[in-house]
């Protein structure tokens, strides 16, 4: 069970957060919330898709890592292998909780990343912020503002019609083939025949910069793919 815990320099001076990847520290998962605040760094490395949230008819982006439970193909010997981490993976035992209205730094003690004893500090000797904790700030600030982002870029596509179902089919080898299902991404032929006015209002927001960075990442699919073979055939040479 988490222990979710306000933030103190006094209480908390000791702690520190292992920040090496694996799938024991939970970074195993196929799958991470992505927010549109992280789109521009997020398409260089990962494929975008949309998906429902379960239960309800609103909209998520995701950055997709891998193809079955507890796959991330970008989890190697060496950790995490791509240049961008999303914020929902950097944050760690990390969330924004809110004192009278303000937003402030709450940390899970029980996840699995907390320790005393290794890991990155989270406070300087004299109780300031290390270098680290500033950059969880950052983190936490990027998640804030792309959970409202979100919100209103889905606001937008839905009434635009810009969001289409996507079929999905992965051939490993010659003889495995797989479908994915449930996953959406932007219409590209409707965004193109969008007029002037809803172009307008798209840009305006930001989120016409969005679409086009969704529809850039697909080129990551393939590469997901070609990922998800070369491990296969490495399993396969061992056998």
């Amino acid at each position: 069970m988490p222990r979710h815990v306000l933030l103190s320099n006094v209480q908390h001076k000791n702690l520190r957060v292992i920040t090496r990847r694996s799938p024991q520290l939970g970074d195993g998962a196929p799958s991470v919330v992505l927010f549109p605040t992280e789109f521009r760094e997020a398409q260089r490395e990962y494929p975008i898709f949309f998906r429902k949230e379960p239960g309800t008819e609103d909209f998520l982006s995701v950055a997709v890592f891998g193809f079955a439970k507890d796959e991330n193909l970008f989890l190697d010997a060496n950790g995490w292998n791509a240049r961008y981490l999303p914020a929902a993976i950097a944050r760690g035992p990390f969330l924004i909780g809110f004192h009278e209205d303000e937003p402030v730094i709450h940390i899970d003690l029980d996840h699995p990343r907390v320790s005393e004893t290794e890991g990155e500090p989270l406070f300087l000797p004299l109780g300031g912020q290390s270098p680290y904790l500033q950059y969880m700030t950052w983190v936490l600030d990027t998640l804030h503002r792309g959970i409202a982002a979100s919100k209103q870029m889905f606001t937008m596509f839905t009434e635009l019609d810009l969001v289409a179902p996507l079929k999905l089919e992965i051939r490993l080898t010659a003889d495995e083939h797989r479908n994915l299902h449930g996953f959406y991404t932007i219409n590209e032929e409707r965004l193109r025949s969008l007029d002037a006015s809803s172009l307008a209002r798209l840009h305006q927001a930001g989120f016409l910069e969005s679409a086009y960075l969704v529809i850039a990442s697909l080129t990551n699919f393939q590469k997901l793919v070609d990922r998800k073979a070369e491990r296969l055939r490495a399993a396969h040479s061992q056998d």
